[in-house]
């Protein structure tokens, strides 16, 4: 993939934090990959939005219901990472 350098101005106590974060993956990893979440995020915040003019805010009881499907898939992939293994009936 293409790079490019580019100047940017970061106050000095953050960039200290960050190079004692990224040390291994270097200081432009580190960049690029919040660059790309902070990208992503907005993508999304974007579509929120969109999806929400369209079809009106999510209601309490929606939110709620999303919740506890993303604990169920949280707690599944837990146990598949813990465990290594897939429910009964599917195949590796």
């Amino acid at each position: 993939m293409a790079t490019k350098k580019v100047t940017v101005t970061i106050p000095e106590d953050l960039l200290d934090e960050i190079r004692a974060d990224a040390a291994e993956r270097g200081l432009s990893a580190y960049v690029a990959e919040a660059l790309r979440f902070k990208r992503d995020r907005d993508r999304l915040r974007e579509l929120v939005d969109w999806l929400q003019e369209e079809h009106g805010p999510v209601t309490e009881v929606e939110q709620a219901a999303a919740l506890d499907k993303l604990e169920e898939l949280d707690a599944e992939h837990e146990r598949r990472r813990t465990t290594g293994k897939h429910n009964a009936g599917e195949t590796a």
